[in-house]
C-alpha cells in the first residue's frame, strides 16, 4: 500500500490533514501522533520537524518530503532512512520570500523605523531619502528563492549583487562566489540579505568580521542586514555588538539561533532591531500539499523526483 504519513509539529497541523484528505480521499493517510497505524504500509513522508526516529520503521518508504524550503530538521534524524530527501519549490513559497525580502529591504532604504520613532514622539521632520539605484543589495544564496528575490529588486531600482558557493549567472545581477568572492560581495554591499541553507559551512558565517566588511560609505549612512534563510548562519552576540557600535546600522531578523526567541534576548528590545517570527516565507498548506502530491503522481507514473537533496551538500 503506498500509504502517506503526515508527520508536522508546529502550528496548525491538522491545516496539513484536512488538505491531503481533500484532495486525495482515496488515498491512505497515516497521522503522527494520534493515527500511526502499519508503518510498513508507508511509501511517501511528508514532515516538518519530525520527531528522531519516526521513520526508521518505515519499511518500504520511497521518498521523504520536506513541508516548506528548509531541510535540515530532516537530517538531525540519526536513523533517516536512505531514501530521497525532497524538498519544496512552489511558486506560493517563492513569492512569499520575494514579498518579505522586498518589504524589509524598502524599510531599511526609505528610513522606516525612524519615522516611525518622529511619529511617536510627534516629530514632522522629512529625513534625506538616496534614489534606489545608488543602494546595493547583496544576496547571499542565488537559489530559487534569492534569484526571484533578487529580479523583484532589480525590477524595483535597486542594484543587486549575489554571493553562491559555486558561480552563478543571473541577469542584471552582479555575481560573486566561493571564499575568494566574498570580501568584493561584501565590499559592494549596502543591504545584506541573507537566505542561505543550513551547512557546515554556513554555520555562524554571519559574525562581526564578515559584517565589519560591509560596505562602509553608502548612502544609507551604513549597512544594514536582513536574515531569513537560518539561524545557525548568524551569531547574535555579534550582531548585537554590530548594532551598538554603528556597524550595522538596522536588522531586521526572521530566524535565531534558538527559536522561538527568548523572551530575554536583547534583540526584542532593540531600536535597531525588526524580529519576525520565522514566517518570512510561511507554508500555506494548500499550496504545498498540490505541490507533493503532483511530485508523487509524477513519480508513481514512472517520472523522477525533482529538487531532491544532495546529502553531501545539505540542500
Amino acid at each position: 500500500m503506498n500509504a502517506i504519513l503526515i508527520a508536522v509539529t508546529g502550528p496548525e497541523p491538522e491545516a496539513w490533514v484536512r488538505h491531503f484528505r481533500t484532495l486525495v480521499p482515496q488515498r491512505e493517510l497515516r497521522i503522527f501522533p494520534a493515527h500511526m497505524g502499519d508503518l510498513d504500509d508507508v511509501a511517501y513522508a511528508c514532515v516538518w520537524k519530525a520527531p528522531p526516529g519516526i521513520l526508521r520503521p518505515c519499511s518500504n518508504l520511497k521518498a521523504i518530503f520536506s513541508i516548506g524550503a528548509g531541510v535540515d530538521h530532516i537530517f538531525t534524524d540519526p536513523n533517516l532512512p536512505d531514501v530521497p530527501v525532497v524538498r519544496i519549490v512552489d511558486d506560493d513559497l517563492t513569492m512569499r520570500m520575494g514579498e518579505y525580502v522586498v518589504l524589509h529591504a524598502l524599510m531599511h532604504h526609505r528610513f522606516q523605523r525612524a519615522y516611525d520613532t518622529q511619529q511617536r514622539e510627534r516629530i514632522w521632520r522629512e529625513n534625506r531619502q538616496p534614489a534606489a539605484s545608488a543602494v546595493t543589495v547583496g544576496i547571499m544564496g542565488l537559489g530559487v528563492l534569492g534569484r526571484h528575490a533578487a529580479d523583484l529588486l532589480r525590477h524595483i531600482g535597486f542594484r543587486v549583487a549575489g554571493w553562491s558557493r559555486t558561480p552563478q549567472t543571473v541577469e542584471g545581477v552582479s555575481t560573486f562566489h566561493g571564499a575568494g568572492g566574498l570580501d568584493d560581495f561584501l565590499a559592494t554591499t549596502d543591504i545584506l540579505v541573507c537566505l542561505l541553507p543550513r551547512t557546515a559551512e554556513t554555520t555562524g558565517l554571519i559574525d562581526m568580521a564578515l559584517l565589519r566588511k560591509l560596505r562602509r560609505d553608502g548612502p544609507l549612512g551604513g549597512p544594514c542586514l536582513i536574515n531569513a534563510g537560518r539561524g545557525s548562519t548568524q551569531i547574535e552576540k555579534d550582531i548585537l555588538a554590530a548594532l551598538d557600535d554603528g556597524t550595522l546600522k538596522g536588522a531586521t531578523l526572521d530566524v535565531f539561533e534558538a527559536e522561538p526567541l527568548s523572551p530575554e534576548s536583547r534583540l526584542w528590545t532593540h531600536p535597531k532591531v525588526t524580529i519576525t517570527p520565522h514566517n518570512a516565507a510561511a507554508s500555506a498548506p494548500g499550496a504545498l500539499v498540490k505541490n507533493m502530491l503532483a511530485q508523487i503522481e509524477r513519480f508513481e507514473a514512472g517520472g523522477a523526483l525533482q529538487n531532491v537533496v544532495d546529502r553531501q551538500r545539505g540542500y
